[in-house]
């Protein structure tokens, strides 16, 4: 099953899988909303109309905390193990097993919906989507291949594209998914439309990545620089010719084991604040605008989303102007600092205009992660890439998940006095995120200085 088809150009494209997934899981997460709501609408038919809406809003709310605390803890189960799988045994194996867990779940939905199976049925949904990877597996291996196949020249480039096509996937998916939901419930039964176009686009995802889509050779590093680094390590205590002429490559790379592990482990903490911060943002801004003095209606929060969508086109156009010129940490560094500045506008915002001049300085907000996950696969061999990955996901996941949770209360403590507090918490935690980046910065340099003094 994971043998691809003879199509060689077509199949080191790892982007169609990217699209049609992030349009399925648009299409998915419109209808399961939308499901869910009509669903505790009928349970609460018989009372009074502002007793069912707040009751209403309650049980969609307590339904949505238990469905994302199983979706992003039970990957832990088994997550690790595929990557390692992708590792050791094929590349592909996270991606199409995640998939495959994909169209399991979404077919639940459809069950769902078809059948008038209760609501609950979906934290079961979500569990199996769990444990066969979920995104925790899929992303990690979707940036392996990425990376794999990338010189580290251009790597940073090559994800972030990886980045913008899963944004305007997304934003191309949520548009058309209220017109799918809208425009056949005269002929079929609610969703029922929507979550077999999701399905549909799982399956072509599956079918791409099992028989098309093909693993690429390493892309080769730069001689020059392999030469200056052989040659810097043959003038370091303790390197032999015998163990250059049998490990080669080895002993070139571990030259640098100590600073190695720094900047990993430095990249690793920078990525955690740094997703901390986004990720409370983000969950608290819809609830910040349709309340006062915002108080926007569907149309606005629309709008407000398009905006947010410009981001991955902005941070591409970064990426592309600044490699030329920056470094990746340089880079990264841009990138924390528009975030941290557009997050603190919010914070203050009073009128729509002035939302959208926060989203405007944000528009470097995308560059951090795709590029930390670009500089950590320059650190690592192209064996571990999988692990790697896996390991930095499944650590945002459980930033994501535990910053959902505290972000929510928080919100709902300082609603009264500061309902713009959480975004100051988001800027604290982005600058917060600067501290490891610089440690980083300083290692690189020091390294670099080393290097240029032992090759003369």
């Amino acid at each position: 099953a994971l043998i691809p088809l003879n199509c060689p150009w077509l199949g080191r494209w790892v982007e169609p899988v990217v699209a049609g997934s992030q349009v399925a899981s648009a299409f998915y997460d419109t209808a399961l909303l939308l499901v869910v709501k009509n669903f505790y609408n009928q349970t609460n038919s018989t009372a009074l109309s502002q007793v069912l809406e707040d009751a209403q809003q309650k049980a969609v709310s307590n339904f949505y905390i238990i469905y994302n605390l199983v979706l992003g803890l039970s990957p832990l189960v088994s997550a690790y193990g595929l990557s390692k799988l992708g590792d050791k045994v094929h590349r592909k194996i996270p991606i199409c097993v995640s998939l495959l867990g994909y169209l399991g779940s979404k077919s639940v939905l459809l069950l769902l919906i078809l059948l008038d199976w209760p609501i609950e049925v979906m934290y079961g949904a979500a569990a199996f989507n769990g444990l066969t990877g979920g995104f925790t597996t899929f992303w990690a291996g979707i940036m392996a291949l990425g990376s794999l196949g990338s010189s580290e020249s251009r790597r940073s480039l090559r994800l972030i594209i990886i980045e913008m096509v899963y944004g305007l996937a997304g934003f191309l998916g949520s548009i058309a998914s209220g017109y799918l939901f809208v425009g056949f419930s005269y002929h079929f039964r609610e969703g029922t439309v929507l979550v077999s176009c999701s399905i549909a686009c799982y399956a072509f995802c599956f079918l791409y990545s099992a028989f098309v889509l093909t693993v690429p050779k390493p892309a080769a590093s730069c001689p020059d620089k392999d030469k200056s680094v052989e040659e810097a390590g043959s003038q370091l205590p303790g390197h032999t010719g015998g163990a250059e002429s049998t490990q080669p490559s080895e002993s070139s790379s571990q030259t640098p084991v100590t600073p190695s592990k720094l900047i990993i482990i430095m990249l690793f903490v920078a990525a955690i604040l740094y997703d901390l911060a986004v990720v409370g943002a983000m969950n608290v801004l819809p609830l910040f605008l349709i309340r006062e003095p915002l108080s926007w209606n569907a149309v606005e929060i629309g709008h407000g989303n398009a905006a947010g969508y410009m981001i991955f086109i902005t941070s591409f156009l970064g990426v592309l102007v600044f490699s030329k010129c920056f470094k990746d940490i340089t880079m990264i560094m841009i990138g924390v600092v528009s975030f941290s500045a557009g997050i603190l506008i919010m914070a203050f915002v009073q009128w729509t205009f002035l939302f959208y001049i926060a989203r405007a300085v944000m528009l470097f907000a995308l560059i951090p992660l795709p590029t930390i996950r670009s500089m950590l696969s320059k650190h690592v061999e192209g064996s571990s890439y999988g692990k790697v990955f896996f390991l930095l996901q499944l650590s945002l996941v459980i930033t994501g998940v535990v910053t959902s949770t505290a972000y929510n209360k928080i919100y709902q403590s300082t609603l009264n006095w500061y309902s713009g507090f959480c975004f100051v918490l988001s800027f604290l935690a982005g600058c917060l995120s600067l501290l490891p980046l610089s440690i980083v910065a300083i290692k690189q340099r020091s390294s670099t200085g080393s290097l240029q003094i032992l090759t003369k």
